[in-house]
């Protein structure tokens, strides 16, 4: 995942301001050579390709190709990185293999000895896990114009996602993630590093309203396993047909969490690009229920989690506006004085709620 896009990285804050997960970010990722990595890969898959480096936070990734231009994405693991998280997005992905074989993500390369993953020794001695996934072909979404066809799709294919991930179950899929937002409440002693004055008073109103209003209902809400970080990034298009979807990416912000949380999280990357900001995101949301509908509550809470989100974005960057990447999306909460954009926020819930879902209740989605 690159670093700040979109956000800095998964840890957990605890009530005292310490951060108990932070060492995948402490602990520098694994810097091996080429030749070192291109030697890996023909003793562990007996393929012989030449490597290039990939973007990554934590992790080394780097594509390896063959000879006959197939493509594979080789990922060495910080050696911080807990093995059953690893082996949560292994069992994901072959989970979504095997029920929804049409899905676009990354499929698991098992080694010569039929082993999903296995384990190397770095340099300095530390010990960590590698794995390969095919490599899916597509630009990132950010790279494109933005369209109400490509908001279709996308809602389509993320509702798509949450059906073929159903039922699926790991026992590291409980873990904590500070980039869950229907676990925001974490973060209310962070208030105080934002910017006393307009902006701070937004960002605990919207705490308020989370807390008030929306953390009471989410231990009733269908809750599963989500890719929790289905953004612009994270989702590939083909060159020539930008509305549709080739590829879902990097699921190492996966988790069980509520359904709604879900949509909210990617449904607030798309309230840029228009003059309303719930344009884009009703286009989202429209298309998402068109394949899975939300229930009654969660259509009442979506919007403020859309809220939320935005608000979790400026309390983990520490509310510094430079440590907001200009490629995340505009925040109420990240701008120096809440304008008009922001103010609109401020309206009724019965109003948002309306002005989100309007698509959907017109039959619409476009």
């Amino acid at each position: 995942m690159p670093s700040l896009n979109p956000h800095p990285g998964a840890q957990e804050v605890t009530p005292e301001g310490r951060a108990p997960e932070a060492a995948a970010l402490s602990t520098a990722a694994p810097d091996l050579a080429p030749a070192a990595v291109q030697a890996l890969v023909a003793r562990l898959y007996g393929i012989d390709g030449s490597v290039k480096s990939l973007a990554g936070e934590r992790d080394q990734n780097c594509a390896v190709e063959t000879a006959d231009g197939t493509r594979y994405v080789f990922k060495i693991s910080n050696p911080s990185e807990p093995e059953s998280l690893v082996d949560f997005q292994i069992a994901a992905l072959e989970h979504v293999a095997r029920t929804s074989p049409s899905q676009p993500v990354p499929r698991v390369v098992w080694t010569l000895d039929g082993r999903t993953r296995d384990t190397v020794a770095l340099a300095d001695g530390a010990r960590t896990t590698v794995r390969m996934l095919t490599y899916l072909e597509g630009i990132q979404i950010r790279e494109t114009p933005r369209t109400a066809a490509q908001r279709v799709a996308m809602g389509r294919g993320l509702a798509e996602l949450n059906l073929a991930l159903q039922g699926f179950t790991h026992p590291a899929a409980t873990h904590d993630l500070l980039w869950n937002v229907s676990a925001a409440h974490r973060l209310t002693v962070q208030l105080g590093s934002l910017v006393e004055g307009p902006r701070r008073a937004l960002a605990q109103s919207f705490m308020t309203r989370f807390t008030d209003h929306v953390l009471p209902h989410l231990a009733s809400l269908r809750a599963q396993v989500i890719h929790n970080d289905y953004h612009l990034y994270n989702v590939l298009v083909a060159p020539h047909d930008q509305a549709r979807i080739t590829g879902i990416i990097d699921f190492g912000d996966m988790l069980h969490a509520p359904l709604v949380g879900e949509v909210a999280t990617a449904a607030a990357f798309h309230m840029t690009g228009n003059a309303d900001p719930f344009a884009g995101a009703a286009q989202f949301v429209g298309a998402y229920q068109a394949v899975l509908p939300l229930t009654d509550l969660e259509q009442d809470i979506v919007a403020d989690l859309m809220a939320t989100r935005h608000l979790v974005t400026a309390l983990i960057s520490g509310g510094a506006p430079c440590a907001i990447p200009k490629t995340a999306p505009t925040s109420c909460v990240t701008t120096p004085r809440p304008g008009r954009r922001c103010r609109r926020w401020q309206t009724s819930p019965a109003t948002k709620r309306d002005r989100l879902l309007t698509p959907t209740r017109n039959g619409t989605s476009s």
